[in-house]
């Protein structure tokens, strides 16, 4: 796979062009094939709604905005893989093995994490709340939801991308496998209904479930973390209720199965 990011890397200009295009070709496809499995998830259990109130965009304006920000988040990994394949980052690729694969997908879910959070702190202070401003228009998240919003906001969040292969050696499968992750989690994080609510999900454990990004919707500020929880415990920003209702959506899947 190295070897086709080197193709893209000789020809040039073009290569660039061509790299972002089939990027965001891949971005699209996640985006319309992981809609539409939440969507016939969230039609199936309904009892799992997580806000009672309705949605004030429609989906079509959502999917619109979306496509656009994709485009962009598309060039800031192109600029990543690009560069790393050109040999202008400080630290070649390290080749794929049995440890370098799990170390550094962790190691750089754990470093997009503070990125995120802190960058989204940011993002909350009245000088560029204005740019956060038309995603959280929002209260009641969609699936659609995830990447709606200004170019400002995206770069925020997605420059992490265009930067992070200058100083780290990610092989480029694996830091693509962590944006399709993160593309994904994310999608399911804006969904709206309660679907994957565990013990992991909640104290003591770090993981999130969705209930974590859409509280963040519902009171703008709690919950600003992307896949952990630590930053927002360590900083005393997760919600108060957030570990009992993870635990309460556990109890209904119990009372489910019974």
């Amino acid at each position: 796979m190295a070897d086709v990011f080197q193709v893209f890397a000789d020809a040039g200009l073009a290569g660039f062009f061509g790299l972002v295009a089939l990027l965001y070709a891949g971005s699209l496809i996640l985006l319309f094939s992981t809609g539409t499995v939440m969507e016939l998830m969230n039609r199936r259990h309904p009892e799992r709604r997580i806000q009672k109130r309705d949605p004030s965009h429609r989906p079509l304006d959502d999917i619109k905005s979306s496509m656009g920000q994709l485009s962009i988040t598309s060039v800031c990994l192109g600029i990543g893989l690009f560069c790393q394949a050109k040999g202008w980052t400080l630290f070649a690729p390290v080749a794929l093995s049995w440890w370098s694969v799990p170390l550094f997908f962790v190691v750089s879910l754990l470093l997009h994490d503070t990125w995120f959070y802190w960058g989204h702190r940011i993002l909350h202070t009245k000088v560029f709340y204005r740019f956060h401003k038309p995603h959280h228009m929002n209260i009641t998240p969609t699936v659609w939801s995830n990447d709606a919003g200004s170019s400002v906001d995206t770069l925020f969040a997605h420059s992490y991308y265009a930067l992070v292969l200058f100083v780290l050696p990610v092989p480029p499968l694996v830091f693509l496998g962590h944006r399709v992750f993160d593309q994904i989690s994310a999608a399911i994080g804006h969904c709206g209904y309660e679907h994957f609510a565990s013990a992991s999900a909640r104290k003591p454990w770090p993981l999130l479930c969705t209930l974590y990004h859409d509280q963040h919707h519902q009171y703008f500020v709690y919950n600003y973390a992307n896949y952990f929880s630590f930053w927002d415990r360590w900083c005393g920003t997760i919600h108060p209720t957030y570990d009992d209702k993870v635990a309460g959506f556990e109890d209904l899947y119990a009372q489910q199965r019974d």
